[in-house]
């Protein structure tokens, strides 16, 4: 979900409301404590696996975002993607998740039609912005969601992690460019 819409939900559940000085600085707040977190930040198990795979096999990957361009950086830096790799943040289009912004301008930056493309988010909303797109979404039960709850909001397959997604490539029909 993206910041703005998290603190809208945030403060509706807790009765209060803010006004846009107090949102901006609550979303600066946010960010700058989690960059001063960076260093307790580790991938997810096959991450780097599954991304060094897919680079191996020739499959085109991106990477979308609702991180902005200054959060999303350090933890994209874990991932040793590689250079050229299509990075799509938060401030590159209009609406983060569930609006499926991000997930058309990956493709786009790709060269494929969004419905000839994955989606891979532990998320509800990553999911909902995935079939909003018109693209296949891969569940990961590393976001604190369930396997239902994945399903539910349009999950084709739910994986523990990226190193479960990685030994099940072949479930997604995905081979190496011939």
């Amino acid at each position: 979900m993206s910041g703005g819409l998290f603190l809208k939900a945030l403060v509706r559940e807790l009765g209060h409301s803010l006004n846009d000085t107090q949102a901006e600085r609550l979303q600066k707040a946010h960010a700058e404590g989690f960059v001063q977190r960076m260093d307790q930040v580790r991938p997810l198990p096959g991450a780097r696996e599954l991304l060094t795979t897919l680079t191996a096999m020739n499959v085109r990957w991106a990477i979308a975002t609702s991180g902005s361009d200054k959060t999303a950086a350090g933890a994209l830096a874990l991932l040793a993607i590689p250079k050229g790799t299509p990075v799509i943040t938060r401030d590159q289009v209009a609406y983060a998740k569930p609006n499926p912004d991000l997930f058309l301008a990956a493709a786009a930056h790709l060269g494929h039609a969004p419905a000839d493309c994955f989606v891979v988010g532990d998320s509800v909303w990553d999911l909902l912005a995935a079939r909003r797109a018109g693209s296949l979404g891969i569940g990961l039960l590393s976001g604190g969601y369930g396997k239902e709850e994945l399903e539910r909001s349009g999950a084709y397959r739910v994986y523990a992690d990226p190193a479960e997604l990685l030994s099940h490539l072949d479930e997604l029909g995905i081979r190496a460019e011939e």
